[in-house]
């Protein structure tokens, strides 16, 4: 029986491959032999979960033609790929990639570190923060005093607590949006909020525009759903939503969803501005498109002067929530580790959506929507964003100085907000940096995670989660990854590093 449980296809692959091409090589610069490059090649790609573990890759003839080289250069470079513990074959049933002895099989996201492995490894992977104490013990002890009348009941809300979704409404409506209860569920953070609406609109096989680049982890939840995902590209800089591509896309694609974060976007830290908000929300409707606005980041603006030019919510321009699907999250703006999510849409489909998770989670820790609850109706929830946004502006500040003085010709824009610093790497590859950098000490997450199909291979996304010495240690560690990578080396002439995705 074969081993592989899915396929690459030989244009597919050669697609990836191409995405990976170095800058021009300098004078001296050695080059690796062509079977080794495209050896290197297939192992990043498995490293970094593009292609997954146990994928069946092309016949060595099929991938030949797509990449235009000879078959003996493929059959060396699977050769090699095979010594090294990364590919398995066998007569009959192909050739599918492995991970060799030792080495946990890769992520598909931006998982944190285990605590074991940050002594050694500063990480730069997962974009967020320590809790903002003493609001979270202060939070959790209100929520254990609010406890007991919960406790004698069954604990299942499917669409949250009723005082958590009268109090989210609230908030709503004090931000000029009339919201009801019955307009908002509570979910499991906000990938399970995205997670129940791409289930409900978003069957397999559906179109779903987002933006490119976008947060990988909800690249990935879409793609495991089963949906074919349409990138529209960003305007350039921090200036938002290239409109004209957007209702290009909607008009011509006709997505059944869009997924777009407006408010300090994961990961370029882009805001847009309100009359990109309005046409976009004009040209869904016009094409019946489902439009998903991720909040998560709307209240982590980081400069004062842009806290008094906020725009309105994209859903302002939409408040029946006919059009826009709201999502929004205690767990960038508070805690990671507080896992609560809402959802703001019309009554009709919060009862879809509350009616298909019997099939699902059933609905979110009544602990943790009590914390939350008790953080919204104290005013615990600003003071502890205002601690928040003084981090991250601390981090983002040291951060950005310790690259240009160690990376000069790394180019960035300074976000006004968010968590995130999206950079163009030098003409470096992302993913050569992203290995290289467990080599020197630095977990950082490439460009192509944050795209499709191989795009941004030339970025690398550096989240505002250190700052200080760290942030100089780690400014330090990346540029001695940039000159393993400009040297050639690859990791083919030692083992890896625990390879953590």
């Amino acid at each position: 029986m074969a081993q592989w449980t899915s396929a690459v296809g030989a244009a597919q692959l050669a697609r990836l491959l191409t995405s990976q091409q170095d800058r021009p090589a300098g004078p001296g610069t050695r080059r690796p032999p062509a079977y080794r490059a495209l050896a290197d090649g297939i192992r990043l790609l498995v490293l970094e979960g593009r292609v997954p573990v146990a994928a069946r890759l092309p016949a060595e003839r099929e991938l030949a033609l797509a990449l235009a080289v000879s078959r003996t250069t493929v059959a060396a470079a699977y050769e090699a790929l095979r010594g090294e513990g990364f590919l398995e074959s066998r007569r009959g049933a192909g050739s599918w990639t492995a991970v060799p002895a030792g080495n946990p099989i890769p992520a598909r996201g931006l998982e944190p570190l285990p605590p074991e492995a940050l002594g050694s490894m500063i990480d730069l992977g997962c974009a967020s923060l320590p809790a903002p104490e003493p609001w979270l013990t202060r939070a959790v002890q209100g929520a254990l005093e609010e406890l007991p009348p919960y406790a004698h009941t069954h604990g299942d809300y499917p669409a949250g607590l009723p005082a958590l979704r009268s109090m989210i409404a609230e908030r709503y409506t004090a931000r000029g949006i009339p919201t009801m209860p019955e307009q908002i569920m509570v979910t499991t953070g906000a990938m399970g909020a995205i997670d129940a609406i791409c289930h409900l609109f978003g069957g397999r096989g559906e179109r779903i525009a987002v933006e490119s680049p976008s947060y990988a982890n909800i690249l990935q939840l879409m793609r495991e759903a089963g949906a074919r995902l349409v990138p529209v590209a960003m305007a350039e800089g921090l200036s938002g939503w290239d409109m004209d591509r957007w209702r290009q896309v909607l008009r011509e694609a006709a997505p059944r969803i869009a997924y777009v974060v407006a408010d300090f976007h994961n990961p370029t830290g882009a805001l847009a501005d309100e009359d990109q908000r309005r046409r976009l929300v004009d040209a869904a409707r016009s094409a019946g498109t489902v439009l998903v606005a991720d909040e998560t980041m709307s209240e982590l603006w980081l400069d004062e002067d842009v806290r008094d030019g906020m725009p309105r919510p994209v859903c302002g321009f939409d408040p029946a929530g006919s059009t826009v699907i709201t999502v929004g999250s205690a767990s960038k703006a508070f805690w990671a580790g507080m896992r609560i999510g809402w959802v703001r849409a019309a009554p009709d489909v919060i009862r879809s959506l509350v009616a298909a998770r019997a099939y699902a989670d059933l609905g979110t820790p009544v602990l943790e929507q009590l914390a939350v609850n008790w953080l919204f109706s104290t005013g615990g929830w600003e003071q502890a964003v205002e601690l928040r946004r003084a981090q991250a502006r601390e981090n983002r500040d040291a951060l950005v100085a310790a690259v240009r003085r160690e990376l000069p010709d790394w180019e960035f824009e300074v976000p006004r907000g968010g968590l995130t610093l999206w950079v163009r790497a030098g003409g470096l590859s992302g993913s050569r940096l992203a290995e290289m950098g467990e080599r020197t000490g630095v977990r950082v997450p490439s460009g192509p995670r944050f795209g499709v199909d191989g795009a941004f291979e030339g970025y690398l996304r550096l989240p505002f989660t250190v700052g200080g010495a760290v942030a100089d240690e780690a400014a330090s560690r990346l540029a001695a990854a940039a000159r393993l990578v400009e040297s050639g080396a690859t990791g083919a002439t030692e083992s890896p590093r625990t390879f953590v995705a």
